[in-house]
């Protein structure tokens, strides 16, 4: 018999705790890195290997990471970010883009590498409805 799958509850609680310029010297370091779960075609993060319960990325924010580093930078210097922090860097970061909503979140504490995808409307933590 297979065991039941566990996951563990995200803990998307906003994280209140550093001043504006913790948030724009944090924003200069943290990149993002893509993940080939997330993709549909080869992109910088890889030859594409999606998850069948992954959300594919848009085509057009795959093929090159400035566009989505620049949106977790934005979602960073606002202050849109989760807890718990883990060394540096907050675990997740939200970016509002007209109606969709990307969370981020850090693959590398070192390094403030981040991945990222866009969230179901029913996924959306409750303080950014």
């Amino acid at each position: 018999m297979r065991a039941i799958k566990r996951q563990r509850p995200r803990r998307r609680e906003p994280f209140k705790g550093l001043s504006q310029q913790e948030l724009q010297d944090l924003a200069g370091r943290a990149s993002y890195i893509g993940s080939p779960e997330h993709k549909d075609i080869p992109s910088p993060a890889g030859h594409p290997r999606p998850r069948a319960d992954a959300s594919i990325c848009d085509r057009s924010i795959s093929r090159d990471f400035t566009t989505p580093t620049e949106w977790l930078r934005a979602a960073i210097r606002s202050g849109n970010i989760g807890c718990p922090m883990e060394g540096d860097f907050p675990r997740y970061a939200w970016y509002k883009n007209g109606t969709d909503l990307y969370e981020a979140r850090l693959v590398n504490r070192d390094n403030g590498q981040y991945k990222g995808f866009p969230l179901e409307r029913f996924e959306w933590p409750e303080f950014l409805v």
